[in-house]
């Protein structure tokens, strides 16, 4: 892989897309003023047009970078899948509160791996450590998760309170959700999301001022600085939704780009759409695969859609979110196993 081909992913997938979400900032600040239903729709789209997709090849993973047989990645990776995702729908069905948190809690991991293996694409040098990365991580994983609840906790309760109660009745929905939002846990994620921010930017600088590259520290910085802005303006909903599309599955869409030979050598040729064409057509049939996924999930809980006979749009974006649980701790998992290939958490420079 040349670095020509690394720094079109990069702006392609990456910068372009962050200008975007930039641009998108006077709109983000007037969604609170909006329907939640705005928010929903919105989310809805962005799965539609790129979320579910981002995930739909890790079944080739394995195959592309380790070189298993084609059948050893299918069936190690569904392996994978099926124990996981069913774990997760049983952890909601059974503790649905505490499974929302974990949910929580496994997106902001997940999303924080995801910038930080954006960060290695682009050859950063200031963050040299696997204890760096781990903090930029935990930076760049809570701007989506932890913030929205400290700007706008009455959205986020409403989005735990809908999904949480497509198992409980409404008033034991309420209650099972009330210790996430007392307020000394908003308090305390404030801490956490003001100290890990300036811990990183300022390990950074330090590094700035020993050597490292500026630029890598200057596109860190500004990219915390805007996604603070993203989430402190916009409404929770519409600003994930956004930001799932936009931002994180796209960057990974990129990332997964560079792992096949014939969507890379597009790239090298000036080619996004054959580079994104290779990409839809081999996560066609598990994108539609989710979207199944999701239809299941809406017929089997106890107080959704079917059972209601009606698909509401809090119903509608509670399933959704069940079902995307179930696919992203597999998720995960692969993502965390190609980490591991390619020393994205190894000490060192990266590459």
């Amino acid at each position: 892989m040349t670095a020509r081909v690394r720094s079109r992913v990069d702006r392609w997938f990456a910068r372009r897309p962050a200008l975007a979400l930039a641009a998108l900032l006077p709109v983000g600040a007037a969604t609170p003023f909006l329907p939640v239903e705005v928010g929903v729709v919105t989310f809805a789209l962005g799965t539609l047009a790129v979320g579910m997709a981002h995930g739909a090849i890790d079944h080739l993973v394995p195959l592309r970078v380790a070189g298993v047989s084609a059948r050893r990645s299918f069936a190690a990776v569904g392996a994978v899948y099926a124990v996981l995702g069913g774990a997760v729908v049983v952890g909601f069905a059974v503790a649905p509160a505490a499974a929302f948190v974990a949910f929580v809690a496994l997106t902001w991991l997940h999303w924080g791996q995801g910038d930080v293996a954006t960060l290695a694409l682009a050859d950063v040098d200031h963050l040299p450590t696997t204890v760096e990365r781990g903090l930029a991580a935990v930076v760049r994983g809570g701007l989506p998760m932890a913030v929205p609840l400290l700007a706008h906790p009455a959205e986020y309760r409403l989005v735990a309170e809908w999904t949480v109660g497509l198992f409980f009745a409404d008033a034991a929905a309420s209650a099972a959700v009330d210790p996430i939002f007392v307020p000394g846990v908003r308090t305390a994620t404030a801490g956490v999301m003001i100290g890990a921010t300036l811990a990183s930017i300022g390990a950074g600088y330090v590094r700035v001022r020993g050597g490292a590259d500026r630029r890598g520290w200057l596109r860190d910085a500004g990219e915390v600085a805007l996604l603070w802005a993203w989430f402190l303006l916009a409404a929770p909903v519409f600003a994930i939704g956004v930001y799932f599309a936009l931002w994180h599955s796209l960057r990974h869409v990129g990332r997964l780009v560079l792992l096949d030979p014939t969507a890379a050598s597009a790239v090298e040729a000036g080619d996004l759409r054959g580079a994104l064409s290779r990409f839809a057509r081999d996560a066609a049939p598990l994108t539609l695969g989710g979207f199944l996924v999701v239809a299941a999930v809406g017929l089997v809980v106890p107080r959704g859609p079917a059972a209601a006979g009606a698909v509401a749009p809090g119903d509608a974006l509670a399933v959704s979110l069940v079902a995307i649980a179930a696919l992203t701790l597999p998720h995960v998992a692969v993502v965390a196993w190609l980490d591991r290939r390619q020393g994205v958490w190894r000490s060192g420079p990266f590459g």
